[in-house]
Formats: C-alpha cells, sequence, structure tokens
C-alpha cells in the first residue's frame, strides 16, 4: 500500500437477470392460462450464486494507526461510518529487531496509551464489524525481514493477533519483500502454523494476501508468493489487489475501468494458481477469493485521480460479480481537503483531494456488502459493563460541574468518551435524544477490564513551593498541588491548578506530566 495516505443509486441497483426466475415466470404463466392452480407447479430450484455469497461479502477501509494522536480521536474516522477497519500497517521495530511496532514509530503499548487504540478495537470487535490487521506496507521492514526464524516471526504475528482479538491477518507485501526469497519462506511457515494453532483452537484464521496489480493483473513476483503460500499449506482466504497508482499510457481510460480490467486479469489468474496448487475453488469461483483496493481522490501519480464516479463504478461491478472484499485507501483520507490546503495535487494523509460534497468513498464502496468474512456471525456474548469508580476508572467520571476542553477523556456509564469541543454542564455523554453531530462527546469504546486508574503523576515534596490561595503567580511559576506539579500560563491568584486536568482552555495553569521536568 502507498506510503502515503495521501450515487444517488438505482432502486434496481446489484439486480441481475436470473435464467431461472425466467422459466418459473414460464411456468406459471402456462399454469394459469390452463386453468391449473399455480402453486401446484412451482418447483424448487437452487438459488444461484454468483461470486461470494452476500452473508460474506465485507467492507472494510485501511486505517493508517501511525496518523493517529489524542487530539484526533474525536473526529477519528476508524469507528465511524459503514463496515469494517484495516489497522495499518505492522512493522518491524528495526531491520533487525522482531519487536512488532505501528510502522516503527509506536510500540503496541504506545498505540493503546497514546491514542487508545485497544479501547476503539475493542469497540469495532463488540460491534460485530469486520476487523483485521495487516502486516507489511509499502514502508519499513515488515516482520519476515527482521525475524530470523520461523518462531520468533510467529510469536511476533501471535502477539498482534491476540492483543487486537482479530481473526483476519492481511500480509501486505509489496517492494523488497516480494523478492526475498528467505523471508518469504519464514513468512509462509509462520503463517501456516499459526492458523493450524487457531484451527485446532476453535478459532478460524482468515489470511489474505495484498499485492500490487498492473492493468493486466498480477505481477510474477505477486503469483510467485500467491504460489508458495498455498504451497507452504497456508489456507488462504483470498487475494486483495492494490488497484491503484497504474501509471496507465493512456491517459483517457478511467481509474475505474483500469482497476475493474485488473481485477478482471486477476480473476483468471488466481483460478489459475489455485488450480495449479491442487485447490478446489469456492462455489463462487475466483471472484469469491478477490478483495480490491483502490486509492480514494488524488494518487501518487498526479494525472490518477479516483473520484466518486469511479468509486460507483467499481462498486458495481464488484457487485454484479460477487468480489468477496472491498477496501480503500485509507479511512483516513476519506474527506474532502480544508480551504486552507492549496495543494489538492499533492497527495495527503488526511484528506482525499477531491471535492465530495458530504459523500464518502467508504458508503459508496461499502454498499449492500453488509456480510463478514468467511460469514462468520457477529459475537453475541454478554459484554459486562465495568462500573464508573473514581478510584478505579481510567479517566475522571463525568460531571456536570466540570469544564471540559477538546480532547479530554472521561468515564460515563462503563464507556469512555473524548470531547469534541470546550462544554460545561451539557448532556451527559450518552444522550440518546442527540444526534451524534450535536453532542460534544464522541464514544471512544468501552472501559476494559485491565484498565490502569487514572492517576495524576506526582512530584517528590519539595520539588516545587505549595499552592497557596492567596500568593500572585506570573507566566512560568511552578508549585505543587496534591503531591502534582503545575506551571503557571499566565497571571493568576486564587484559581485552583487541578482544574487544568480537565479545562486546558481557561485555566491558568498547565499540569507538568512527567517528573523529568522539574529541575
Amino acid at each position: 500500500m502507498s506510503p502515503v495516505t495521501a450515487r444517488a443509486r438505482s432502486p434496481f441497483a446489484g439486480r441481475r437477470l436470473s435464467f431461472a426466475r425466467l422459466a418459473m415466470s414460464a411456468i406459471v404463466a402456462v399454469a394459469l392460462s390452463g386453468g391449473v392452480a399455480a402453486v401446484a407447479v412451482l418447483p424448487t430450484l437452487p438459488t444461484p450464486v454468483d461470486g461470494t455469497p452476500t452473508t460474506d461479502r465485507w467492507f472494510a477501509g485501511y486505517y493508517d494507526v501511525t496518523l493517529d494522536s489524542g487530539d484526533q480521536l474525536a473526529r477519528s474516522g476508524m469507528t465511524e461510518g459503514p463496515g469494517g477497519v484495516v489497522l495499518a500497517f505492522v512493522v518491524a521495530a528495526g531491520d533487525e529487531d522482531c519487536t512488532p511496532t505501528w510502522g516503527k514509530a509506536y510500540t503496541l503499548d504506545d498505540a493503546a496509551d497514546r491514542f487508545q487504540l485497544d479501547r476503539r478495537v475493542e469497540r469495532v470487535r463488540r460491534e460485530g464489524r469486520p476487523l483485521a490487521v495487516s502486516f507489511g506496507g509499502a514502508a519499513n521492514s515488515e516482520l519476515a525481514l527482521a525475524c530470523d526464524t520461523v518462531s520468533s516471526l510467529a510469536d511476533a504475528y501471535r502477539e498482534v493477533m491476540e492483543r487486537y482479538g482479530a481473526d483476519v491477518m492481511d500480509l501486505d507485501i509489496e517492494g523488497d519483500a516480494l523478492d526475498d526469497e528467505a523471508a518469504t519462506a519464514r513468512r509462509n511457515a509462520a503463517v501456516a502454523q499459526l492458523q493450524q494453532e487457531r484451527t485446532a483452537a476453535g478459532r478460524p484464521l482468515d489470511v489474505w494476501l495484498t499485492l500490487p496489480v498492473a492493468p493486466d493483473g498480477l505481477t510474477d513476483r505477486g503469483l510467485t508468493q500467491i504460489t508458495e503460500m498455498l504451497n507452504a499449506g497456508v489456507n488462504l482466504a483470498g487475494v486483495n489487489a492494490m488497484t491503484m497508482d497504474f501509471n496507465a499510457d493512456d491517459r483517457s481510460v478511467s481509474t475505474s475501468d483500469l482497476a475493474i480490467g485488473a481485477l478482471r486479469q486477476t480473476a483468471a489468474q488466481v483460478a489459475d494458481v489455485w488450480r495449479a496448487a491442487g485447490r478446489d475453488l469456492p462455489p463462487g469461483g475466483a471472484w469469491a477469493l478477490l478483495g480490491a483496493t483502490p486509492m480514494i481522490g488524488q494518487s501518487d501519480i498526479e494525472r490518477e485521480v479516483f473520484t466518486l464516479d469511479d468509486a460507483r463504478a467499481l462498486e458495481t461491478f464488484t457487485t454484479q460479480q460477487g468480489v468477496a472484499r472491498m477496501s480503500l485507501w485509507s479511512l483516513n483520507r476519506d474527506r474532502t481537503c480544508g480551504s486552507n490546503y492549496p495543494r489538492p495535487k499533492v497527495v495527503s494523509t488526511s484528506c482525499s483531494g477531491v471535492e465530495q460534497a458530504g459523500e464518502s468513498f467508504a458508503g459508496i464502496l461499502g454498499a449492500d456488502r453488509d456480510g463478514t468474512p468467511s460469514g462468520r456471525p457477529a459475537p453475541q456474548e454478554e459484554w459486562p459493563m465495568i462500573a464508573d469508580d473514581a478510584d478505579t476508572s481510567p479517566f475522571p467520571v463525568w460531571s456536570s460541574q466540570s469544564f471540559y476542553s477538546a480532547g479530554v477523556f472521561v468515564v460515563w456509564h462503563g464507556s469512555v468518551y473524548v470531547a469534541k469541543w470546550w462544554n460545561e454542564d451539557g448532556a451527559v455523554p450518552d444522550d440518546p435524544t442527540l444526534d451524534a453531530a450535536a453532542s460534544a462527546w464522541t464514544y471512544v469504546g468501552p472501559v476494559l477490564a485491565d484498565d490502569v486508574p487514572f492517576a495524576l503523576p506526582e512530584l517528590p515534596a519539595g520539588t516545587y513551593p505549595d499552592w497557596n490561595v492567596d500568593a500572585l503567580y506570573n507566566q512560568g511559576d511552578r508549585v505543587l498541588y496534591d503531591g502534582s506539579g503545575y506551571e503557571a500560563r499566565w497571571w493568576s491568584r486564587g484559581q485552583r491548578p487541578d482544574r487544568s486536568v480537565l479545562d486546558r482552555d481557561y485555566s491558568p495553569w498547565k499540569l507538568i506530566e512527567a517528573p523529568a521536568e522539574a529541575p
């Protein structure tokens, strides 16, 4: 996948002509014309299946975890909108360091602490939406390149999949990783091992290969990756084609036509590879083994733009053919660029570069895709609700008496919310009468059983003078209040420093986050 993150529908959309229905209609017509009761001649006919069964057709957009920040969570696209999410990308901490990280920038623990990734993933999982973790990508070192043994690589894959409770594993193999034979062998053996473990435990693991495609389909290197993974004993759920960055010579061809042509060729190739490996095609044929991932809006190639009309054309085609999976790169970019961004032809990590007029690519590409991978049912278990308790909750419990700045987290009725704007004495965070856009709060995810209780950082007594209600404080002054350190942002007197924990806008104080800042 690219390292940058840079219809009114017809009421008959998706319908196809069915010869079985025509035949049945003819029989009924003949029966009625002869005065025979129609019900006596209705035959029992199997429902025709073209491509993937509708219960197995799923949509999940890629979400670049490395672009997250606490301040962005109130408007994050990861837990909003249709379908599910493919978390991208897990890579090695270094060229020879087998530790799994998010884009080499964050450890798994960092992601949990900095932008609540574990909690947000748990929300997606509990809502029964498709969830996948993607390993690799175009940048950094895929784990198979850094882990020097099959066992260490399997351990790294297992750690990630278990942590996020995911049962869909996406392997985005491109660049140098396509040519590294030793890494390919390690990857295939590790994935086969992990898949066998999960199958034995009654927890099936779907494995998808995400590969680059050209207008004429998969490259030879991509075909080799599929063949060797099948030969290693991996039960591949499918091949996800990166229908993007074609750089075609004929500039008159639309990006959707390029993508559709590439998918036709890829379907034929996949069918050949499966047969050559001695594998039976599923009942839906090769289309049931395919996914498609366009790069929405402006692509890495300036003249290649995937518009909303392209999305509609691709969605119509994939629905007609019964393509199993639809994704997009990326959910982070699924919005119109703001007026302050003057270069829409330069790929942005946070907007599409095209005018979307209130529509989303996810809404178009995810239409009619309410299924789940392999048709697995959504979780039916009862999720425990953890009672609000100021002593054990991971964030302060919401109160109508407090002031809250944008980006502040609170707990309410066993759930975590983040403020979208400064507010006080407003509606409760889970007010069911408010539209999401009107609420000052965004639901992040549930309180988890292993959450660490919220606590302010403490400094040793005497680090700074104790705060005095009668003292006059100027910008830069530092004090201790209930064991925590605070620094004055401007002149004040008699204003308690601890208000700044929740109200970062109007409090004259700011919390000193780390003891290391003390002199």
